[in-house]
């Protein structure tokens, strides 16, 4: 005799072999994986984030802001599957909190740091070291870049500036934003003449324009790690493949996002 559990099962089975379309329903009446990445990752992973969930049958939530901002969140008890920085100092953060699974960590991207200005101005500035990025600024102007004490994108601005000879110069006339995002707004806007950011972000946005990218020798490499956290969803795994695979890969790359370094 069949015993009732195994019976329903096996009807359960049944009925969705005879209706296909119910395997999907089921999938999708799931929550969805619940990703934190980096800010600069938004365009790149809402286009990546349907595609995934039309092969899956799984959606895909995002949450998107500093690397360091989601780090404490995760470390306060926020609930996420996967978090995608945009540094290794963050994701060793958590790991040193036993916070990510450690054996699915990952180096995916990299990406490059431009300086940027107004798509309506004229000013034409080379990158070298000694060069002159006060005078640029000009009288009470104002550099805006993510907070170099804590956002990934102000953290590789400040190493490039101190490389390059010109921190001390600037240092007190930063526009220290929460994200990078944050950052690109403040010159597109025209509230600042200048802005570091990554060279991903510059291209999404018309309102700016590249005065010059900085020769990655200057900075720290960029690097955007990926890691399950602790206690993740079984099928979060899957969605890091995922992006590791080749339908990710040209996404990215039309983004304008680099292999990770090496």
């Amino acid at each position: 005799m069949i015993a009732p559990r195994r019976a329903l099962s096996m009807l359960l089975a049944a009925l969705l072999a005879q209706f296909p379309g119910a395997t999907a329903a089921a999938a999708e009446s799931r929550p969805p994986l619940l990703v934190f990445a980096a800010a600069s990752l938004t365009s790149a992973l809402e286009e990546l984030g349907p595609v995934y969930a039309r092969e899956s049958g799984r959606a895909v939530k995002f949450s998107f802001a500093a690397s360091s901002v989601l780090a404490r969140q995760i470390e306060s008890g926020a609930k996420a599957d996967v978090f995608f920085a945009a540094d290794t100092d963050w994701m060793d953060y958590l790991q040193a909190r036993d916070l990510i699974d450690a054996s699915t960590r990952v180096n995916l991207l990299g990406n490059r740091l431009v300086l940027i200005a107004p798509a309506d101005s004229m000013l034409q500035l080379k990158i070298a070291p000694g060069f002159a990025l006060a005078a640029a600024l000009g009288p009470g102007g104002r550099l805006s870049t993510g907070d170099p004490d804590s956002v990934p994108v102000g953290k590789y601005a400040r190493s490039a500036l101190t490389t390059l000879g010109v921190w001390n110069q600037v240092a007190d006339r930063l526009v220290r934003a929460d994200n990078v995002r944050t950052a690109l707004v403040f010159v597109e806007r025209g509230e600042v003449p200048l802005g570091i950011v990554y060279a991903t972000d510059a291209a999404i946005d018309p309102g700016v324009h590249v005065v010059d990218t900085f020769p990655a020798s200057a900075h720290l490499p960029i690097v955007y790690p990926i890691a399950l956290t602790k206690g993740a969803d079984a099928d979060a795994a899957r969605f890091i493949a995922f992006l590791r695979g080749p339908a990710a890969r040209p996404v990215f790359e039309r983004h304008g996002f680099l292999d990770s370094p090496k």
